[in-house]
């Protein structure tokens, strides 16, 4: 199937209305159905950056695997103590089996609420996320001014991921959210990282934040990018350079501000 027809394919599986993302039994029917979907671009696009920010032998959580073959590159890059959640059963039960059958049988897949994670403290070197975040902000609102619905859960997911993190671990976020949205979030008091972040893409840039726990000196943030503070890059939204519901999370359709 080429990635025209796989992009139609996909199209099958768009809810009417946002608010379906935050259903568990919608993600249970998807996930029954649909066997893989790549949010945000494939590994390709940000491979570079795992590379440089994760090296070999870290003990990495993926936060909401879903379908998504994240934790397969990672491994074939050489990653290899990998655990891997998703709070619908489904998709964890599929994901086993498949990457059991590709033997990649050290990867570890576990049913898991990211909003109340069963690890204990300072159990990972990384925890790493791809659009899960963006999932919590589906019912927001106002950007400047979120929904508190929305902030409890984000502020939930951030404290079990500083939590689990080890005292020099890195949280990875790749993310349509940009800086000046999610670092008022990040630089919430009670986490003691620091925050950079990289983009990549062609024309639309997708934000690739990095967390270091146990760094965080001042309130200033870097985009490595450029080199400078608190510096955005410019956002050319083209409908053609995003993959299949992505342009859902960055126009948010379907739910009143």
């Amino acid at each position: 199937m080429d990635q025209t027809q796989d992009r139609t394919r996909q199209r099958d599986f768009t809810p009417s209305n946002v608010l379906s993302y935050l259903d568990p039994q919608y993600w249970d029917e998807r996930f029954s159905q649909e066997e893989h979907y790549e949010w945000f671009k494939g590994y390709s696009h940000f491979r570079h950056l795992i590379q440089s920010y994760v090296p070999t032998n870290a003990s990495v959580l993926e936060l909401g695997c879903g379908n998504s073959q994240l934790s397969e590159e990672m491994y074939k890059d050489g990653i290899v103590e990998i655990t891997c959640i998703d709070l619908s059963a489904i998709a964890v039960e599929k994901m086993q089996k498949r990457l059991l059958a590709k033997g990649y049988e050290e990867i570890k897949v576990l049913q898991a609420d990211m909003l109340d994670l069963p690890f204990s403290n300072e159990s990972f070197d990384v925890v790493v996320e791809k659009g899960t975040m963006d999932v919590l902000f589906v019912d927001s609102g106002d950007p400047w001014n979120p929904r508190c619905e929305a902030l409890t859960r984000m502020k939930a997911m951030l404290e079990g991921v500083h939590r689990v993190l080890k005292s020099d671990g890195i949280f990875i976020s790749i993310s349509f959210g940009q800086p000046h949205f999610r670092r008022r979030l990040f630089n919430s008091p009670e986490f003691t990282w620091s925050v950079e972040w990289c983009t990549f893409g062609d024309g639309f840039h997708y934000f690739f934040y990095v967390l270091r726990k146990g760094k965080r000196a001042s309130k200033d943030e870097y985009c490595v990018d450029c080199g400078e503070k608190n510096e955005v890059p410019a956002i050319r939204l083209l409908q053609e350079e995003l993959e299949g519901e992505d342009y859902i999370f960055r126009t948010r359709i379907g739910e009143d501000s």
